[in-house]
Parts: structure tokens; sequence; C-alpha cells
């Protein structure tokens, strides 16, 4: 995202809670990613609101990525906002967050959860599924409404079964 000098990265890919501090970190990552087309754009207010759903990992103070699990219904829950820092591309730092997403679904006795995505193959890669997304009709009317691609939404969606 920013320049920085070329010395090899070493990050600690320790996965955390997000903490109060964490949230424009979290917006700006978020939405140097939208601005790409590759995912929704959230307000720092909507992140605020949503930020013990997520997760990060830090480097030098700085959020080089993040994911959330937001609950939909007592069955259901998703991964959303999984962004990693570019430079970051390539350690596993996506998948990390994603799987300390699964295990506390599996904690909190979810049986399956899903993702809305424009990078199916990493999900797949995680073992999920592709899905309809006509197969979420709690997410549809719960929260897709009010996207500005609604209803003509082109992510594509991703089912991991919990059971």
């Amino acid at each position: 995202m920013d320049s920085r000098d070329n010395s090899p990265i070493t990050v600690n890919t320790a996965v955390r809670p997000a903490r109060m501090g964490d949230g424009s970190g979290i917006a700006k990552l978020v939405n140097y990613w939208a601005a790409q087309g590759q995912m929704l754009p959230r307000t720092l207010g909507e992140t605020y609101e949503h930020l013990r759903d997520f997760y990060v990992v830090e480097d030098d103070d700085d959020i080089v990525g993040c994911a959330a699990l937001h609950l939909v219904w007592s069955d259901l829950a998703e991964v959303k906002s999984v962004a990693v820092d570019e430079r970051m591309q390539g350690l596993r730092i996506g998948a990390t967050l994603v799987n300390a997403c699964v295990d506390e679904a599996i904690q909190l006795g979810l049986s399956r959860i899903f993702a809305l995505t424009y990078q199916p193959e990493f999900f797949e890669k995680l073992g999920w599924k592709r899905a309809d997304v006509m197969s979420l009709p709690r997410k549809v009317w719960n929260e897709c409404y009010r996207c500005p691609k609604f209803p003509s939404c082109d992510e594509i969606a991703m089912i991991l079964e919990l059971e």
C-alpha cells in the first residue's frame, strides 16, 4: 500500500482479535482493496460498529491483514472483509485469518459459514465450495438489499459446511 524499502518482509502472522486502536487501519486496508474493485467499501463507522467481528495481523503496528466473522442467524455466519496488504501477499496471512474465523464459528456451534468474494479460488484452496447466493436468503434480505450492486451482485458465494 505505501512505499517502504525493498528489504525482505518478515512478519509475525499471529492473529488476534481487533482492538479499538485497529479500526482506522482495518478501514484503510479494506478500502484500499475496495478502490481496486476487489471488495465492497466499509465506512469507518461500520468498521467500529463491527470491530468485535474482526481478527487482524499487524506488522510494526500497521494492520496488514484482517477478516471478520459476522453472525447472521443461529446456524449461519459470514466471513467478510478479508484483506491483506499487497506487500504481504503469499505469506498465508489471508488463510490464517479465515481459519481463525472458521475456528470461532466451530466454537460457536454454527453449522455453516459463507463468504461473498471476487476470489473464489482462494476459498476453494481452503476447502470451501461455490454456492448459489439465493441459498442464503437471510443474508440477501438482511444486508444485501442495502448494497448498491443488489440485486445484480457479481460476487461469488462460497460455503463451508462445519458439521
